[in-house]
């Protein structure tokens, strides 16, 4: 047995990869060139970051001249090969990179899947999967590669038809870099063609930097053994933009964010003067799925010193606030070895990144204000992040706010469409706060029993239902000179809405009797300026986290101080005015708890024990006749059988 036999290992897929491939096979099928623009785009990357490597490492630097791909074909044996002399794989980068797709992310892009074909392709490019695009026109792929600094007899060959297993084994590769031979199935016989491999290339590659070389033909159109150039091999956003056609553009995001959809916008411009440099921003149309994934989540943005790429993940380029920001900065004015530890305290870099945020903040206003529904988009897919911009970029916090939107109390949707500019020029007469509430859900927000004072005298209500929405308002303090002010923290300075004075008679009195009743679970018990309906609800400090997010902070680990909220109670509501006829007791209080148990969960909070709550409820309940009649003896049986009556109809 050879020694390349002797090393060869054959691995089993992951099974959410055996899906996945199957699946990227039928959601690709209908478009099946893009699987040439994926090795292309993969072959330009390996020859970045060869060059860029070279700079520093002499070991290479050897290998960093005459950088190209090869784009070869052979009709009678079916095949398609893409090759590279960029950095190329080891043997442990060639298992990490092509034996698994995503890993922690591949059973979330399963999860998304829709089964139609289109909205599908559109996931794909989310996840890192284009080499897999192989398999929709191949029946076979090999793949050989060598890395630069190690010798021709570490080359490494990866084996797969994509059914559920993969071989790697030891072999020889001349120069470093990467092979990936397509063996075609025989309905897709037609790429093994020079016309359709050069027409694909021009469509979708031409904007690569390195030359993509194939075999010249002779004037019978017979394949010779010359090698021609066929891409114009110019960087894209050096030229001017009334030189670049929209599909450049869109066709350079794709290649450079790995995504199958067009971008929803971007931005292209150069700045000359004291400082010199080129940038082109892409937004995405839809968010990848590692978004939210602090430890995964990855910077967009390419950094490239006078066309020479320096590194990908370019975090000092963008605020984090902005990570879904696609594109590239390219600068005269750094020097080519730079290291990220020179861009984290540079003059140039700080100006690049200060223009940088100004551009796409000018995009995504002029957005905003022109085009509605492509920025309602660009929301629903990415304003869960920008909304912690204003807390990250004091500098930008007012421009920042002016992009947010919310749900509010105007329509009472869950879409988020209101702006900030907007709530202000339908505030009431008199009004000086922008008013809002803070929930776990829209349905809880919409809901909320603090909402009532402000709907019966017409006062718009922000409804905030985001995870991000406490925090981002507990940090900021007004827009445009307004204050924001929450409907559910401190008091209120509205005159009392009951209008019948023997509704508020002995009112404070009752106040005192509950809060006696329960102890140190509130801070205070008193008559509300805000209920109008609902029988109380808890009124927090204006420091205070709202309940819901202190229950997750808790459920994550984190120490949360205790705070002893506000009862506010409603005299009006006919659950208050029966406690008030009620002798102080063990009947009065187990009310009293009821009564602040419901307003906690009214709030989102959690009760500490549910059960007791549950327990406490049915015994109420089902003694409740007896205890109205307590509360009001004069109305002696009539009374009972009425609270009877609304007993057996659950309306008690």
């Amino acid at each position: 047995m050879s020694t390349g036999e002797a090393q060869t290992e054959t691995y089993q897929f992951q099974a959410e990869v055996n899906q996945l491939l199957k699946l990227v096979i039928h959601s690709l099928y209908s478009n099946r060139d893009i699987f040439l623009r994926e090795l292309v785009s993969n072959a330009s990357d390996a020859l970045d970051k060869l060059r860029f490597e070279a700079l520093t490492d002499d070991s290479i630097s050897e290998h960093s001249a005459d950088l190209n791909i090869t784009v070869d074909y052979d009709a009678d044996a079916r095949t398609v090969t893409v090759s590279d002399n960029g950095i190329g794989m080891t043997r442990d980068d060639v298992i990490n990179n092509i034996g698994t797709i995503a890993k922690s992310g591949t059973q979330q892009f399963l999860d998304q899947l829709t089964g139609d074909q289109k909205k599908d392709a559109q996931l794909i490019g989310q996840f890192g999967v284009g080499f897999y695009s192989s398999f929709v026109v191949a029946d076979r792929v090999d793949l050989v590669s060598r890395h630069a600094r190690e010798g021709a007899e570490a080359a490494v060959r990866w084996s797969s038809d994509g059914s559920g297993t993969f071989t790697l084994e030891s072999t020889t590769r001349d120069e470093p870099g990467t092979d990936v031979i397509l063996h075609l199935n025989e309905d897709c016989a037609e790429f093994a063609d020079q016309g359709r491999l050069r027409s694909i290339i021009r469509k979708y590659s031409d904007h690569i930097s390195f030359p993509i070389r194939m075999p010249k033909q002779d004037e019978e159109g017979n394949r010779t053994e010359d090698f021609e150039t066929v891409n114009s091999a110019s960087a894209l956003w050096k030229r001017a933009r009334k030189d670049i056609s929209e599909e450049e553009y869109k066709e350079f995001y794709k290649h450079i964010a790995h995504d199958f959809e067009d971008p929803l916008a971007w931005t292209h411009s150069q700045t000359e003067g004291k400082y010199e440099y080129t940038t082109l921003f892409y937004i995405p149309k839809r968010a990848p799925f590692d978004l939210f994934d602090r430890e995964r989540a990855k910077q967009g943005i390419k950094l490239y010193v006078q066309r020479v790429f320096i590194m990908d993940d370019a975090e000092h380029l963008m605020p984090n606030y902005l990570r879904f920001v696609r594109g590239l900065v390219d600068s005269n004015d750094l020097p080519l070895n730079v290291s990220r530890e020179i861009l984290q305290s540079n003059r140039v870099i700080d100006h690049i990144r200060s223009a940088s945020v100004k551009k796409i903040l000018d995009l995504l206003e002029d957005k905003a204000q022109n085009d509605p529904e492509l920025y309602a988009q660009f929301w629903s897919e990415f304003g869960q992040v920008l909304k912690e911009g204003p807390v990250e970029d004091f500098a930008n916090r007012e421009r920042l706010l002016g992009l947010l939107r919310f749900a509010s109390t105007h329509e009472d949707t869950p879409e988020q469409k209101v702006s900030l500019d907007q709530y202000i020029e339908r505030m009431a007469e008199g009004q000086e706060k922008i008013w809002y509430v803070t929930a776990d859900s829209f349905a809880a927000a919409q809901k909320s029993p603090h909402l009532e004072v402000f709907r019966k005298k017409g006062i718009e209500v922000l409804l905030l239902h985001d995870r991000v929405d406490e925090w981002l308002m507990s940090q900021v303090a007004e827009y445009k000179g307004m204050k924001f002010a929450s409907v559910a923290k401190g008091e209120l300075d509205f005159e009392p809405e009951t209008e019948d004075e023997t509704e508020t008679e002995g009112a404070d009195d009752l106040a005192g009797r509950i809060g006696k009743a329960l102890g140190d679970q509130v801070g205070e018990v008193r008559v509300s300026r805000r209920l109008t309906s609902s029988p109380a609800c808890l009124v927090l400090g204006e420091g205070d986290l709202a309940l819901h997010m202190q229950h997750l902070l808790r459920q994550a680990g984190h120490h949360v101080p205790d705070s002893q909220p506000t009862l506010e109670i409603n005299p009006g509501h006919p659950l208050l005015k029966r406690m008030a006829g009620l002798e102080d007791g063990e009947r009065f209080g187990e009310w009293s708890r009821v009564l602040f148990d419901q307003a906690v969960l009214a709030e989102g909070g959690q009760l500490g024990d549910p059960a007791a709550f549950v327990n406490r409820l049915n015994d109420l309940l089902v003694s409740w006749p007896e205890a109205a009649a307590a509360a009001d003896p004069e109305s002696g049986s009539e009374a009972s059988a009425e609270d009877e009556g609304d007993q057996r109809t659950g309306t008690a």
